[in-house]
């Protein structure tokens, strides 16, 4: 039996019928149609009128085929202009309008009803054509508006547009059935009008513009509106002005702007505009909208703004918004946002508008589990299907379920349910999933109230010094005067620094934890030392504030680490940056491989404007500073063995010189062009690494020595650019341009220490010169210690065939037959004078790189070696590392298997204590107790192989 209303849309359908007949227009006869048109008269009111009162159009529909296609953007762009040709004033702009609208929600509801149209193309439709209206009405607004009043002109002459930023669903392409359109009105500079009947400012010529688009979108007239327009969430508000200029607009989201207008502003997209002036105000709102840390803050003001909402939907009893209501679409998108809000600056592909996108990456990086995605992605999916179905009754903006049991019983059917009681059995079923999820996302990290007795509870009540030592001495501390001396003067300074209320907060549930943590960490004094010089480093940025109450694991991290090395505490307090390294263990004890590095500094550098070199030198040092944490909590916690520390940490110094080269090329090339037949991937140049880098053996504190070659075939030639200049003044600048980049200090400090002494010439010498002048110094100039540190170079960034060149010119010199004796008394002679100069060795103590016995030696055998041998085993200029160069001295019979064997332990050995003293932040000093055995078979094998005359 039907309802009331559907015998009211049947006869609806009846009055389109008759009038079908007679004008003799024949209709789909076929049992699709029919049950289609059921289903759809069934759930719309909205799309049964419509057809009763304009059956022209509904018939149009038919027999064009329109209820049975896809439409894509540029089609219903297409079909508006089209619409819109003999268009000649507001009236009948806003006519042609409204009728555009019908006839488009009229295909789009059908569709969606029918069963014949996707979620996902639904709301494309619905997005497409709302950009379209506003496109299409402001490109005819803004000339009439220029007709009458002149031109709006910036301040060199130039005449500028209007820009629509389109926020919420439909700046993130998700426009539901009867939605309002949230607009923001902006224009590129403050200026004049020129050409008018009178003086206007450029923002007085755009509020008219703004007022006439509004009202030709907005306004109600005999056939209706387009679209509900709201220019609320612009700056200020009501009470600010419908066009703001970019500076204007950027002092008022850099200073004056609330939380909430951040959230809002990860779905801002302009929808009309110049393209140059979208991509500055896009770039302009960018770090407004991501910040460049990780920002926890974020996740604690979605928790509050979601809290305010419930207390308002609770007051309104709104219980049943499946919008705004528990485990609603706002729940989700909040998800979504938090982690948005808190990455999208360092991890730019974050910065996407769709919630189902967002939720995708996040799968896919592994910051939220596979079923959470799928399971809020269908939630997701069921809501804005619900949501369109509310909508379609009556095209009106409503997002609560009918209370009504008729009213319910159709939206049961409209969701292809036969009864109210099984669709509200599946609905809740993802509302109570929602809801979870956003549980878990957003759970408070408040605790109950530490015991009295405990030591987090010396933060939390400053008890008596007796009772506070007592409870630290209790709790593991060696020095319990000492310990609380130091909290007392670390509330000190917090209060010095005058927190805000939040950042006071959120200390407040910090250092509760941070004390337990450090009770349990087996070195508590010193441990507390070095973390609450991080913490003092970090009170007046409430964001890692943030960032330590919202994780724990990530406060447990600091702590666990710091305690096993000072090298952390240290550097973390310098750069609090790589706090952000300690929120994923999985991460922080896998460092990364070359491939990954390069995709992940790619990655960081990819949302870095090209023009913008600052910020991408500091990207380059967040990338390193960050990565090496990572190395050096895998070192310590034993996750990766010893001799694979330096290859990780070499190849983090290869990728990024690799970067600063191809930055510094680019900067180059767009001042003087390249030199003839080059290109980023050839440039004709060449980074040569020698030491530590060149032999793979980098260290934490290592600088890199590098030398610099390029490709002699372009000497003489001139630069293809507007500022030409000769190819060798070209490859200097390129030099001295990509030390200033690695080298100079950014907020995060320096890339790495670069030196350059191992070039031709030393000091002395150019900062590149060709590789032909490099093979004829090498071959007639160099000393033997120059050739010894050619054992140790290799090509790591640049021009690869330039390097392969460079490969056989090192072979070439290193394979030169040479006189042992002379060769064996200069390496000893070289050695000698290094030790005198370098030698820290002293009573008690013992440097492990210089002193006898020490690295150095082990290093100097190896390229005596090298250097004598390899004229008849050329195998020994393959490689560069001395670990590999010793084991094919073993191979080859060059060194007795018992003397290569010892000299590989020992040297595994004197390595894995300089990379704990490093990490130690301490001298490359140890006790002259330790290494005694290692020590003594380097002094043996030294007398061996360098002393004896019968070498």
């Amino acid at each position: 039996m039907l309802e009331p209303q559907q015998h009211s849309n049947e006869g609806h359908w009846q009055q389109w019928l008759d009038w079908a007949s007679e004008q003799g227009f024949v209709w789909p006869a076929d049992q699709a149609f029919d049950d289609a048109r059921a289903r759809v008269w069934d759930g719309s009111e909205f799309v049964a009128l419509a057809a009763a009162r304009d059956p022209a159009t509904f018939a149009s529909l038919l027999k064009t085929g329109d209820f049975s296609r896809s439409f894509g953007a540029d089609s219903i762009a297409e079909q508006l202009r089209d619409a819109l040709a003999e268009v000649a004033d507001e009236e009948a702009l806003q006519q042609a309008l409204r009728r555009f609208r019908r006839r488009q929600m009229l295909r789009i509801v059908f569709r969606d009803l029918a069963g014949w149209a996707t979620l996902d193309e639904t709301l494309e439709d619905l997005t497409a054509l709302a950009d379209s209206c506003i496109r299409e009405s402001l490109r005819l607004l803004e000339q009439w508006t220029r007709a009458e009043l002149g031109v709006p002109q910036d301040g060199h002459a130039r005449p500028q547009s209007l820009l629509v930023l389109g926020m919420g669903k439909l700046g993130a392409r998700e426009l539901n059935l009867s939605s309002d359109i949230d607009l923001i009105f902006a224009f590129p500079s403050a200026g004049r009008v020129e050409g008018g009947p009178r003086e206007l400012t450029a923002e007085q010529f755009f509020s008219r513009l703004c007022q006439r688009l509004v009202k030709s979108l907005n306004a109600k007239t005999v056939d209706g509106f387009v679209f509900r327009v709201d220019t609320r969430l612009r700056p200020f508000g009501d009470s600010g002005p419908l066009a703001m200029s970019f500076d204007a607009m950027e002092g008022y989201y850099h200073s004056q702007a609330r939380e909430w207008e951040r959230y809002a502003m990860t779905k801002a997209r302009v929808v009309a505009g110049e393209p140059e002036a979208r991509a500055e105000l896009e770039a302009m709102l960018r770090p407004f909208v991501y910040r460049r840390y990780l920002d926890f803050g974020a996740i604690a003001s979605l928790r509050n703004l979601k809290v305010l909402i419930d207390r308002e939907l609770r007051r309104k009893g709104m219980a049943d918004n499946i919008k705004l209501g528990p485990g609603g679409i706002r729940e989700i998108e909040f998800i979504g946002q938090s982690f948005q809000l808190i990455r999208g600056g360092r991890e730019p592909d974050l910065q996407v508008r769709p919630i189902q996108q967002v939720l995708a990456l996040l799968g896919q990086k592994g910051l939220l589990e596979p079923k959470t995605v799928t399971e809020l992605t269908e939630s997701y999916r069921f809501l804005r299907l619900t949501e369109n179905r509310l909508q379609a009754w009556r095209d009106e903006q409503t997002h609560s379920l009918p209370s009504a049991p008729a009213a319910r019983e159709r939206l049961a059917r409209s969701m292809g349910y036969d009864d109210w009681g099984r669709f509200e059995s599946v609905l809740n079923a993802h509302r109570a999933r929602v809801q979870q999820h956003f549980d878990a996302v957003f759970a408070d990290p408040d605790e109950p109230a530490h015991t009295a007795t405990s030591v987090a509870s010396l933060w939390e009540r400053a008890p008596e010094p007796a009772e506070a030592t007592a409870l630290l001495q209790a709790a593991g501390f060696e020095d319990a005067e000492a310990a609380w001396q130091q909290l007392l003067d670390f509330r000190d300074t917090a209060d010095r620094k005058g927190l805000s209320n939040r950042g006071v907060a959120r200390l407040g549930l910090v250092m509760p934890r941070l004390l337990e943590e450090v009770a349990t960490c087996g070195a508590a004094d010193q441990t507390l030392s070095r973390v609450l010089k991080v913490l003092e480093a970090v009170l007046g940025r409430t964001a890692y504030l943030d960032l330590l109450a919202e994780h724990p694991d990530a406060l447990h991290q600091l702590v666990r680490l710091s305690a096993k090395s000072p090298w952390f505490g240290e550097r973390t307090a310098r750069q609090p940056l790589l706090l952000d390294e300690l929120l994923d263990p999985r991460r922080l004890f896998e460092p990364l491989r070359r491939a990954n590095l390069e995709q992940e500094l790619d990655q960081l550098l990819s949302g870095v404007d090209a023009s913008d070199l600052e910020q991408r030198m500091e990207r380059l040092r967040q990338f390193a500073q960050g990565n090496r944490l990572r190395v050096a909590a895998a070192d310590v916690t034993g996750a990766i063995p010893l001799m694979v520390v330096s290859d990780y940490l070499t190849e983090i110094a290869e990728v990024t010189t690799s970067r600063s080269l191809e930055i510094t090329w680019q900067d180059l090339v767009e001042r003087h062009g390249g030199p003839p037949g080059t290109d980023q991937a050839s440039p004709g140049f060449c980074v040569i690494g020698y030491g530590k880098v060149g032999g793979i053996e980098l260290g934490y504190n290592s600088d890199l020595d590098l030398v610099f070659l390029y490709d002699e075939a372009t000497a003489g030639k001139m630069t293809e650019g507007p500022r030409s200049v000769v190819s060798e003044q070209f490859y200097v600048r390129l030099g001295q341009r990509l030390i200033h980049v690695m080298t100079t200090p950014t907020y995060s400090g320096v890339l790495y220490e670069v030196d350059m002494r191992l070039r031709p010439d030393g000091n002395k010498g150019m900062i590149a010169r060709s590789l032909a002048s490099f093979a004829d110094y090498q071959a007639e100039s160099a000393w033997t210690w120059e050739h010894q540190a050619l054992v140790r170079a290799r090509p790591i960034a640049g021009d690869q065939a330039l390097a392969e060149r460079f490969r056989q010119v090192r072979a070439e010199v290193l394979r030169r037959r040479r006189d042992p004796e002379s060769l064996r008394e200069e390496v000893r002679s070289m050695r000698a004078k290094m030790r005198a100069n370098l030698d820290k060795t002293r009573a008690g103590w013992f440097d492990l790189k210089q002193g006898a016995g020490g690295i150095a030696d082990i290093e100097f055998m190896v390229q005596y070696a090298v250097l004598r041998w390899a004229c008849d085993h050329p195998d020994l200029t393959t490689w560069t590392d001395n670990i590999r160069l010793l084991e094919l001295l073993i191979k080859q019979g060059l060194l007795a298997a018992s003397v290569g064997a010892n000299l590989t332990l020992a040297y595994k050995a004197l390595r894995a204590a300089y990379h704990r003293h490093a990490l130690q932040d301490t001298a490359g000093l140890v006790e002259d107790t330790q290494l005694g055995p290692e020590r003594q078979s380097v002094i043996a094998a030294w007398q061996q192989l360098m002393e004896s005359s019968a070498q």
